[in-house]
């Protein structure tokens, strides 16, 4: 099965990159329920229209707690959505890739 899903996810990496996508991640349909909760979507959007320069920048464009952010943030780092761009001890988070899909069903 693993492999099954390695070879479609190849598959689908192809068919993108010859529609023209350059830049992107494929999540399967199991780590996208994990990772894309609408909390998270919500904070996708805010670093794509805010770029924000901070973690606690983030929060306060969501108006949410910002260890409940910075938790968020966490799970979207280890699933490559979000990376940070450091600068001392400032955290900006910022997307990995310019789209983000979901593997097909079949």
């Amino acid at each position: 099965m693993a492999v099954e899903t390695r070879e479609s996810k190849a598959e689908f990496a192809r068919r993108l990159a010859r529609a023209g996508y350059e830049d992107f991640l494929i999540l399967d349909r199991e780590q996208a329920v994990e990772v894309l909760t609408d909390r998270r979507e919500q904070l996708v959007d805010a670093i794509r229209r805010e770029d924000p320069e901070s973690i606690t920048a983030l929060a306060a464009a969501v108006d949410r707690d910002v260890a409940a952010v910075h938790r968020d943030l966490e799970l979207l780092v280890e699933h490559s959505v979000v990376e940070y761009e450091t600068d001392g001890a400032r955290k900006a988070p910022r997307l990995k890739h310019e789209r983000v899909f979901v593997e097909p069903v079949a």
